[in-house]
């Protein structure tokens, strides 16, 4: 265990936070560049020893994540991150934590999130980073801040892992939105500490990654009393906020480290993680970086800068795979499911994040077929191990993660091929799939071959499978698809079934594909953004898509208005004296 890992109090040395809202922190002493601008690369890889801001503490089935952020530490320069505040940096090391909890420490089945400084919980994203912030890096940073989040409530829902947010100070924006995605929100009575999203009165934007979607679909807020509560800056705290359904309980200051205790053990006792199990070190992803690509074992990224075209090729796995439960949690980080699910989670972050010019991505896949099914029938026959449920997790939240990317998707299913199983998830993600039908060799037309993991074991936000998603449910073109498990499907069978956008002949497929590529490349991509996140999430609303969708609305309009970003505007002027001056027309 690093040193970074090593038992930490509950409570660090108090540090006394300087005046300021709840949301505030004070400039930098340098206005820098804006971010996302000429910046360097943003690197997602982390590890304990390379922690500034979160403490890892372990005690038999409970962990604590202390929040503990270095003014010093921002991921950019010309702002300090005062009040437990955050940015990207901050979360890319929370979502580290997460995963090393998941897969290296099994005996834990509850996480505390608690506060090592005096008097401040979180007090939510930097003001003055994102006043110095690109549109781009915003957008960016709110989202991958709400998939940790999302990463949490399904780690609740589908591994056992339950969260509580031991709330020892202010908690106000974003601060409170992360103790919105524990299982529990415990509150300290000591007549300062408090809740709030004061969003609205002090930034002139809203509490949109996630915060408005948790107070009522989640937390069940009535309505009237969230209007008053996301309109206040001082926040509420005590009975009040328990009374609100704000929190779930409040403690009074001597009773509540042993609370909080005591409650952990018993959302521990709730759930199947293994007390005795060892668990597996999350290796360092191995990567190398090239001018117009990225490469993995198991992914490689091209990218065609001037068609803005990056092109994702998924590999199968090569040679004796291990199938025992013991061989399995032996190749630890090297098991193909698992090391596949890091590197392309990886990759995708590393491509939304650094190449913001790349419009349209294309998922394409080699290797043998059986490969992956054979990964696929190890991964359900031992599902209810605790490692192997945990890699499907990862697979899970690493294809929703491209569900919700804001990239146009395409799969090109070609001779050579092996959308097989969990391969397959790709192409039904893609926006359209075009299949090669080459009716002069049938012997190289390619196949798609379905496995049980397509029909539920990744669903989306939906909580839909992309098959139910696909065919709205219709029960009697899933059990059609459901048929041929196991069996390739070739283009002319796979047109008819509905499993592709369309299989061109031998004749048509490099002019079709062509044509298709640069008319995406000639739209908007403001509007295929729209386009696509209507279009993918056509099926039951769920809180997740919810909070997309009202992520999208704040960030692609509020967020870009006058009100907020102009130079009068309330995000700018926060923190320098002056008073936000508003267009007051309403639209």
């Amino acid at each position: 265990m690093s040193s970074a890992q090593a038992a930490h109090p509950l409570h660090a040395a108090p540090s006394t936070p300087s005046a300021a809202s709840p949301l505030g922190t004070s400039p930098g002493t340098s206005p820098g560049i804006p971010l996302g601008v000429a910046a360097a690369r943003v690197d997602y890889r982390t590890d304990p020893s390379q922690y500034r801001h979160w403490k890892l503490a372990f005690d038999g089935p409970v962990a604590t994540l202390g929040i503990d952020i270095a003014e010093d530490g921002g991921i950019r320069d010309g702002y300090r991150l005062k009040l437990n505040s955050y940015d990207l940096g901050v979360d890319i090391e929370l979502y580290d934590a997460i995963q090393r909890i998941r897969f290296e420490h099994p005996e834990v089945r509850s996480v505390v999130l608690t506060s090592l400084k005096d008097r401040v919980f979180c007090s939510g994203a930097n003001i003055f980073m994102l006043g110095l912030s690109s549109h781009a890096w915003k957008v960016n940073f709110c989202k991958f801040t709400n998939e940790t989040r999302n990463g949490m409530e399904d780690s609740s829902r589908h591994c056992g892992l339950k969260f509580l947010a031991a709330v020892n100070g202010a908690c106000a924006g974003g601060g409170y939105e992360l103790a919105m995605a524990c299982d529990e929100i415990w509150l300290v009575d000591d007549r300062s500490s408090s809740v709030a999203l004061p969003e609205v009165p002090l930034l002139g934007v809203l509490p949109g990654t996630g915060g408005l979607t948790r107070l009522t679909d989640k937390r069940h807020v009535r309505h009237d009393r969230a209007d008053i509560f996301c309109t206040v800056v001082e926040g509420i705290r005590g009975e009040r906020a328990k009374a609100w359904r704000l929190v779930d309980e409040v403690v009074k200051p001597n009773q509540f480290d042993h609370a909080v205790k005591a409650r952990a053990l018993e959302l521990a006792a709730q759930s199947d993680r293994p007390a005795e199990a060892k668990g597996v070190a999350l290796t360092r992803i191995e990567r190398t970086d090239g001018e117009n690509g990225l490469s993995y074992h198991t992914v490689e990224v091209a990218i065609d800068r001037a068609r803005r075209i990056a092109t994702f090729t998924a590999k199968a796995p090569q040679g004796p795979q291990p199938d025992s439960i013991d061989a399995i949690v032996a190749a630890g980080a090297n098991w193909w499911p698992l090391q596949f699910a890091r590197e392309l989670d990886d990759a995708i972050l590393s491509m939304r994040t650094n190449e913001l010019d790349i419009g349209t991505w294309i998922f394409k896949t080699e290797g043998d077929a059986r490969a992956v099914l054979a990964a696929d029938a190890v991964l359900m026959a031992h599902r209810e191990h605790w490692f192997v449920r945990e890699t499907i997790g990862m697979l899970r939240r690493t294809l929703a993660r491209i569900d919700v990317s804001s990239r146009s998707l395409f799969a090109l299913i070609e001779p050579g091929s092996c959308f097989a199983g969990t391969f397959a998830e790709l192409a039904f993600a893609a926006d359209r799939s075009y299949m090669a039908a080459l009716p002069a060799n049938e012997d190289e037309e390619p196949a798609m071959t379905l496995s049980e993991v397509n029909f539920g074991l990744y669903p989306m936000v939906t909580h839909q499978s992309r098959l139910a998603r696909r065919f709205y449910d219709d029960a009697a073109q899933l059990d059609a698809v459901r048929a041929t498990i196991g069996t390739p499907v070739k283009p002319v069978e796979a047109d008819r079934l509905g499993l592709v956008t369309a299989a061109p002949d031998d004749i048509d497929w490099a002019d079709e594909i062509r044509i298709a590529l640069e008319e995406r490349a000639a739209m908007s991509p403001d509007a295929l953004t729209g386009l696509e996140a209507n279009l993918r999430f056509n099926g039951p609303e769920t809180m997740e898509t919810r909070i997309f969708g009202r992520l999208s609305a704040w960030q692609n309009w509020i967020f870009n208005r006058p009100n907020a970003v102009g130079e009068k505007g309330a995000l700018k002027v926060y923190g320098k004296g002056s008073k936000a001056q508003f267009d007051v027309a309403r639209v």
